[in-house]
């Protein structure tokens, strides 16, 4: 597919969201969009909002205000309606061993989305044609096994091709190979590229891992405590960086960035308790050097700006501004 033809519509996105658990703000005004065909990687640490946004935009978690847009219509959570749209948006989890029933064979894995919506059909071609293009083939040889006698990487497979088989057109895979060997990783990433370009599928691709975001993704989304950050073509924010977050996240990777490391003080801070200001403010290596008097007034008080949708590159900080 080509450079031109990706992103040309919206297959997924999120305008104006917001999640809340009692006080806390899991996701706090997030504006996001997966463009057709396109791989987004939505970055972040542990406790920074991404598996509760991608939970949002499966329809898992409804939002306390704003939309999820599934092309061109919004997320109605009418139970039928809601039955329709997992349809099209499969979630892909990161640990294969945990997803699949022990009891299960693989043919039953894979057929049960199909019994879930009532689909007609060959069932047993379609779920041959799924195993197929998760590569998994000959598919028949897989029909009887169980997942105790898969490998990590064949059992991951079978995971993508229960989604498959229903014939999405988004897939929102939640560290889809962090429980992986590294020798399988790579294989796991060229499986989704490959589906991208034959089927023209959207992806969402939640990881702490910018190596991953590197080798996969068209563009990057970063997220901290709650909101995307920083955001833009995959090569202009890993090469560089303009919020402080990332480039401290990108210092510890240096094959991609020549940066010097940027040790963080202190964890993710409380989603119930925000900071005045620039959230990120309490850990910014930038704000805790010398600043224009200005500058450090408005990390202070003003909260940058919520980050547009668009395909740019933009920071929500202060000091890229100034």
């Amino acid at each position: 597919m080509s450079e031109t033809s990706r992103g040309a519509g919206v297959a997924l996105g999120a305008h104006g969201l917001h999640v809340r658990f009692g006080t806390a703000r899991a996701v706090d005004g997030v504006e996001l969009e997966i463009g057709s065909g396109e791989i987004v990687a939505l970055v972040g640490e542990s406790g920074c909002g991404k598996t509760t946004l991608a939970r949002s935009l499966l329809g898992l978690v409804r939002p306390a205000e704003g939309s999820v847009m599934h092309g061109d219509h919004p997320l109605s959570y009418a139970r039928g309606a809601l039955k329709e749209f997992r349809r099209h948006v499969q979630l892909v989890l990161q640990d294969p061993t945990g997803s699949l029933n022990p009891r299960h064979t693989v043919y039953e894995a894979v057929a049960e989305g199909l019994r879930i919506h009532g689909i007609s059909g060959d069932e047993e071609t379609r779920v041959s044609e799924a195993l197929a293009k998760a590569g998994l083939r000959p598919p028949e040889r897989f029909f009887l096994r169980y997942p105790h006698e898969l490998s990590g990487g064949q059992r991951q497979r079978v995971v993508i091709a229960g989604a498959l088989v229903l014939e999405p057109d988004v897939l929102v895979a939640d560290e889809p190979v962090s429980s992986l060997d590294a020798s399988v990783r790579g294989e796991i990433l060229a499986l989704l590229l490959k589906l991208r370009a034959e089927l023209g599928l959207s992806v969402l691709v939640v990881t702490h891992d910018l190596g991953l975001a590197w080798n996969i993704a068209d563009r990057v989304a970063v997220m901290y405590l709650g909101r995307i950050v920083e955001t833009g073509p995959t090569a202009e924010v890993l090469l560089a960086p303009r919020h402080p977050y990332t480039k401290a996240l990108l210092s510890v990777v240096p094959e991609i960035n020549k940066l010097e490391p940027v040790v963080l003080v202190g964890e993710t801070p409380d989603p119930s308790r925000i900071p005045a200001g620039c959230r990120f403010r309490p850990r910014c290596p930038a704000y805790a050097a010398v600043l224009p008097k200005e500058v450090a007034a408005r990390c202070e008080t003003e909260p940058p700006a919520v980050l547009p949708a668009d395909r740019g590159h933009h920071a929500a900080c202060h000091l890229t501004e100034a």
